[in-house]
């Protein structure tokens, strides 16, 4: 796992930030347990699972790492069913329609993402002030399979870190494996010239 894949975790730098030298991931659970509020004793893992993905993708530096191409990953209950629903924002190249013919740019100067050493980043309010941007994303909306997530906790204990650690373990995993060939085969599309 790593800079390849759409999300990993980065277990050297956590323990580096650890003031224990265990885990800064551990720590935080335990200091926003508040977090996991309405997911106690809950039948489904999903409440649980949700609250632990948001506090390892919260602080800076986060728990959880993200591809460059990553601008956003929620995961939340779904209403209707229960189900874990994941909602994530790609960075993508411009659709062919946009590509094939360059009448529409009219010589504006049309800009996409602005990058720096390969990050994409928004463009500034002076950049904005100067030319058109359109930077291409893909929205995605899927469930998320159930199978790994640990069950929710019946309320706080000392086995509340290891249990957030594992049900963002598994969601890394059902991310990477939802994520993964898209974001290889973004990467790998031509650009236009």
């Amino acid at each position: 796992m790593g800079e390849h894949d759409a999300f990993w975790i980065d277990h050297g730098h956590d323990r580096e930030l650890a003031s224990d030298g265990t885990s800064h991931y551990a720590e935080y659970v335990r200091r926003h347990v508040a977090a996991f509020e309405g997911s106690w004793g809950d039948i489904a893992p999903v409440t649980f699972a949700c609250a632990a993905w948001r506090l390892a993708t919260t602080p800076s530096p986060s728990y959880v790492r993200r591809h460059r191409r990553v601008l956003s990953a929620a995961c939340d209950r779904n209403p209707w069913d229960g189900t874990l629903t994941a909602h994530v924002m790609l960075v993508s190249p411009l659709p062919a329609q946009l590509t094939t013919s360059r009448e529409w740019w009219r010589d504006r100067g049309w800009r996409d993402w602005p990058q720096t050493f390969g990050q994409y980043l928004e463009p500034t309010d002076q950049d904005l002030s100067r030319t058109p941007f359109l930077r291409t994303t893909l929205l995605i909306d899927a469930p998320i399979p159930l199978g790994g997530l640990p069950p929710a906790p019946e309320g706080p204990s000392d086995s509340l870190a290891d249990t957030a650690h594992l049900a963002v373990s598994v969601l890394v995993r059902e991310l990477n494996d939802l994520l993964n060939p898209i974001i290889r085969r973004l990467e790998t599309a031509q650009t236009p010239g």
